[in-house]
Order: C-alpha cells, then sequence, then structure tokens
C-alpha cells in the first residue's frame, strides 16, 4: 500500500465515523480543503464515488460502504501499530473513546473516571452514553461497556460484574396509598413507570421470575421515560411502580426514599462487561483504561 493511499484511506475512514468533512477535519486537526482533497484523491484512485453529497449529509455509496466495510479490521491494526511503536517507552497518551449506557455511567463509571484522568492526564477520555450496542469498530471507538460476553469475532469482553438484577420498587407513600403487592398477580392492580429505548424506541418488557407458563401480568401505563433519573423521580414522587437495574436504585432503596417491591420474583440479567477490538488492547492509551476498569470491577 502506497502512503499516500493509507493516508488517505485514514481520512475516508475518519470522515466516515464523523459524518461530514470539517467533522474530520476537526478530529484530524487538519484544513476543510486538505480533508476533501485526500477525499478526492482516494475516489480518483478508484474511479468510483464513495459518498452521496448533499448540503446536509455525506452518505456511503455501495462502494463506499464496501471500502468501509474491507479495510476496516486492517486499518485499525496498521493504526494500532504504529500507535504502539511511537509510545514505546512513554506514558500512555492520546484520546481513549468510550461507548456505554447511562445506567452503566451512574452505577458503575462515574465514581471511577475522575480517577482515572487524574492518574494519566495525558490521556483525553471521551464518554459516549448511548442505550444501543454500538459497532465500535464502525464508529471509530476503542471500548464499550454493556450487558453479555456476546461479541463478534475478533473481539474480547471481559467481565466487570456478577450478574445483575432488575428491580422494582416504588415510594413508600406509594404504597401506603395502593397497597403492597405480595404476589405478581397483584401487579395488574397497579400502574408501571415504563421506560423507553432512544435508539430502538421500544419500551422495555415487565419481566418476572415466573415459570415458563405463567405470563407477566398485566399492568397499566403511569408514565414512559428515556432516562434513568426521571425513572427514579417519578417512582420517588409516587407515580406507579419503577423498574432498573438494581444498582442504579440501591442508594435510593438503602436510604428508604425508595422500597423493594417483589424482590423474590425480580429477574437477573448477564453481568456488565468491557468489550473491545483484540489489538486495541496492545496500545498503551486503551490498555491503561483496561487494567483501571478491571481494577475497579463492581463487587457482588
Amino acid at each position: 500500500m502506497k502512503g499516500s493511499t493509507f493516508h488517505c484511506l485514514m481520512i475516508f475512514h475518519c470522515i466516515v465515523q464523523e459524518g461530514s468533512i470539517r467533522g474530520a477535519a476537526r478530529r484530524l486537526e487538519m484544513s476543510a480543503p486538505t480533508v476533501s482533497l485526500a477525499l478526492k484523491q482516494l475516489e480518483q484512485t478508484l474511479g468510483l464515488a464513495l459518498f452521496r453529497r448533499t448540503t446536509r449529509s455525506m452518505d456511503l455509496t455501495e462502494a463506499g460502504q464496501q471500502l468501509h466495510d474491507q479495510t476496516g479490521h486492517a486499518m485499525a491494526t496498521l493504526d494500532g501499530a504504529l500507535e504502539r511503536v511511537g509510545q514505546h517507552g512513554r506514558a500512555p497518551a492520546g484520546k481513549v473513546r468510550v461507548t456505554l449506557p447511562r445506567f452503566v455511567f451512574q452505577s458503575f463509571l462515574q465514581p471511577l473516571y475522575a480517577g482515572f484522568c487524574r492518574q494519566y492526564p495525558d490521556i483525553e477520555l471521551e464518554l459516549h452514553l448511548s442505550d444501543a450496542t454500538v459497532d465500535i469498530l464502525r464508529e471509530g471507538i476503542d471500548l464499550g461497556i454493556r450487558s453479555g460476553d456476546r461479541v463478534d469475532e475478533g473481539m474480547v469482553a471481559r467481565p466487570l460484574s456478577s450478574p445483575l438484577r432488575e428491580a422494582l420498587f416504588a415510594s413508600p407513600e406509594y404504597l401506603a396509598r395502593h397497597g403492597e403487592p405480595t404476589t405478581p398477580a397483584q401487579l395488574s392492580e397497579h400502574r408501571l413507570i415504563r421506560y423507553r429505548f432512544t435508539t430502538s424506541n421500544r419500551l422495555s418488557a415487565l419481566r418476572l421470575a415466573l415459570d415458563d407458563n405463567t405470563p407477566a401480568p398485566e399492568m397499566g401505563t403511569a408514565l414512559i421515560v428515556n432516562d434513568t433519573d426521571a425513572m427514579i423521580d417519578a417512582a420517588r414522587q409516587g407515580l406507579g411502580i419503577g423498574k432498573m437495574i438494581e444498582p442504579v436504585a440501591t442508594p435510593y432503596l438503602a436510604a428508604g426514599t425508595l422500597m423493594p417491591v417483589l424482590e423474590s420474583w425480580w429477574v437477573t440479567h448477564p453481568g456488565l462487561h468491557l468489550y473491545y477490538r483484540r489489538e486495541s488492547a496492545q496500545t498503551g492509551r486503551v490498555r491503561a483504561l483496561i487494567d483501571y476498569l478491571l481494577a475497579h470491577r463492581m463487587q457482588p
């Protein structure tokens, strides 16, 4: 591969990740005309248009998508190799991009990230909070945290927690007014604060640890939210029964501002896992964060 072709491919992948020439220019600390010229040179070399351009967006053509898919892994490997050689003997430095759901930030990462930033002042941490399962290679992200350990080939998943329960809870005032359900069937007499996933637009289903032949009861809807803070707030204000992964609710359950509901029937989800490309772990900046997070795993 010619050096100029590698350079143009690197810029091409950055344009895909940032969604625009100007965004890629900011990230690469280049001028927009320089980025645009590199893309034009790559298209001329291939004899194909790689993007469909409008005044508001740049979408990959079929050829552009194929080029991105077939060169992404190789580019990441080469970029990582160059970075590892360049940082030999130096303190870890550079940007590390992490994607994680909001509840993971609140229950796991929020108490940790400031300590990491102080310990590694030359590493620029960038956090992306999203419910979506992100293709970290396609999006140019170094690490992700999510439930479960199922990953694509070439990826690694490392556990950060034991399995997590999904808690049901309500305020003491709500339970005093409406009564505390003692069996799953009695939930039909109550209203549920529902969570809508922003990316998929789906409502989170009510799940209980019941036998396979017993469906979860139907509940009326008290409120629909797409934010964990709003879920907790609505439950504390007595609007209905809320549900969320247990670590999010734990501080409020411990303080007594929320009360557990039907704890014997809480379902268990796979624990949190850190996932990343195998070769990413060999770069100093990413390895530093991996080791830091693994050293601070959530205790059962």
